[in-house]
């Protein structure tokens, strides 16, 4: 038998499968296998902060959303990492309310920045779209003009992997530190890990932009690893996005 591991974050899919041990194997055999999945899984685990924003944005944001960066001029400098960020608190209230007054949600991800940029403090956001979303934004921004709105890219050279990565470009000040938040509506990542025969085998829908794929097979056992973007948002079977309280 096999295991089956699949991670959905909106159209970005994560899947392994890879070659189960069993207790009436020999010895050699179990070991050789659970060396196999063992690797199989390193490739499933989000072992890098980019990797788990990668997953958040991807469940959270799509083509057409937008990603904001906020600076600031030089009569409204914050000095510190605490200042920018009770602003950018009281810019996320400013800009839910507004929302909230007319029935839309506010969903945001967020980088605080200062060490690149003439080492000025800035913030990076990926914001949902609604409507009027370039006024409000710069209506709740009396911090500086030069504010940048973009709408995301999601394509084979720009995607969720090259924003994460982008969001995640500064080292924390403290090991152990996150770099990037996200308000607490926003949605999870689904896991689902499920047991199939041995001569199953994953593949990539035909509409899928397939992103990464590898695969390793030794005398005893294989895996099989794909990373794709779906041609929609996909759902695992039986399961609703997940909501947890911000971490």
């Amino acid at each position: 038998m096999k295991t089956e591991k699949t991670i959905v974050a909106g159209r970005l899919v994560r899947k392994a499968i890879y070659t189960r041990a069993a207790a009436r194997e020999s010895a050699r055999i179990r070991q050789a296998k659970r060396k196999i999945s063992a690797e199989a899984q390193q490739r499933m685990n989000a072992k890098y902060s980019w990797e788990k924003l990668e997953l958040m944005l991807a469940a959270n944001f799509q083509a057409g959303d937008l990603f904001v960066t906020l600076t600031f001029d030089d009569d409204h400098l914050p000095g510190d990492r605490k200042r920018t960020a009770a602003i950018l608190k009281k810019f996320r209230k400013e800009l839910a309310e507004i929302r909230k007054a007319r029935g839309e949600e506010l969903r945001m991800i967020w980088a605080i920045e200062s060490v690149h940029g003439a080492g000025r403090w800035h913030i990076h956001l990926v914001v949902n779209e609604t409507r009027n979303d370039f006024a409000d934004i710069l209506r709740c921004w009396p911090y500086g003009s030069d504010v940048e709105i973009l709408r995301l890219q999601i394509d084979r050279e720009k995607n969720y992997e090259s924003l994460a990565r982008y969001m995640c470009k500064e080292r924390p000040e403290r090991q152990g530190l996150r770099g990037w938040s996200y308000t607490r509506n926003c949605r999870h990542p689904e896991v689902e890990t499920r047991i199939v025969p041995d001569g199953e085998d994953i593949q990539a829908p035909e509409d899928a932009m397939v992103l990464e794929d590898s695969s390793k097979r030794t005398e005893w056992a294989e895996y099989h690893y794909i990373k794709y973007l779906a041609g929609q948002t996909v759902q695992l079977p039986g399961k609703k996005p997940r909501r947890r309280r911000k971490l």
